[in-house]
């Protein structure tokens, strides 16, 4: 039988964690105004799934945001940098696959709590997880285009999964923003409630998955997982290796200095 193993806050920077009982709530915990995605942020990301599997007190993972989102996305002094010295991007490459493939991977039932805004990576890790409670207030989305990049990071993996290929497709080459209302209604999350219900609904699904046998509950999401599986072994070498090329365009320059500048870029087609 294998040593007990618990995961730590202190064995982390960007991630805060507490218990209820056999549930434990992992927060995302940044400095960051909106709990974008930096460097030490996604290495972390590439590990706290394999922990929280790990961990032999929990059964249910609550996945949330400190502050006033849950993770809007790329941190644009992280996009510089990768801009700047396009090694960078590249050595994230195998991290990026690994933060998919841990979520998915995992046996435990993960809840979203979406606190807030949700966008690109912060979109992605969302969705994959089994339920996803929103506050009504809470927007949406995969926007990698309007900053350049490919939604390579999971988006177009998951979102054609959730609501369809039509649908998914519209929204990830637009990179247009959902509200929380919206998203429940085409069915990317499963429930949009006003904030001072967030925790009284988490609680209520909790409830429901430790009123059932721990084992059935687990393993009937790990088969549900099996073709997500199957489809992010194919999708992911191809979809990092796409949005890296990405970085390197002209294009993905302009775009996060016009984002920056609060003004509309100029594309070159480059």
């Amino acid at each position: 039988m294998s040593e007990p193993f618990l995961i730590e806050s202190n064995n982390y920077s960007r991630f805060s964690f507490s218990r209820q009982g056999r549930a434990l709530t992992a927060a995302i915990t940044s400095d960051h105004p909106v709990n974008g995605v930096d460097g030490p942020m996604h290495d972390e990301l590439a590990r706290v799934f394999t922990d929280l599997q790990r961990d032999s007190d929990s059964d249910i993972i609550i996945l949330t945001g400190k502050g006033r989102a849950f993770c809007a996305g790329g941190d644009f002094d992280w996009f510089d940098e990768q801009i700047s010295d396009p090694r960078k991007f590249r050595d994230i490459g195998w991290d990026a696959k690994r933060i998919v493939s841990s979520i998915l991977e995992m046996e435990k039932p993960i809840l979203c709590r979406l606190n807030g805004a949700a966008a690109g990576l912060g979109a992605t890790i969302a969705l994959l997880c089994d339920m996803i409670i929103a506050d009504e207030t809470a927007k949406i989305g995969d926007p990698h285009v309007k900053v350049g990049l490919v939604a390579g990071d999971g988006g177009a993996l998951i979102w054609p999964q959730l609501i369809g290929y039509a649908r998914a497709k519209e929204l990830l080459m637009t990179g247009d923003l959902l509200s929380a209302k919206e998203a429940q209604a085409l069915g990317l999350i499963n429930y949009a409630v006003p904030a001072a219900e967030l925790d009284s609904k988490v609680s209520e699904l909790v409830s429901k998955l430790q009123a059932n046998p721990r084992w059935a509950v687990r393993w009937t999401k790990t088969v549900a997982n099996i073709p997500l599986r199957a489809l992010a072994a194919q999708m992911m070498d191809a979809a990092i290796g796409w949005e890296s090329v990405s970085n390197y365009m002209e294009d993905r320059r302009e775009a996060v200095d016009a984002f920056r500048e609060k003004r509309a870029p100029k594309m070159t087609g480059d």
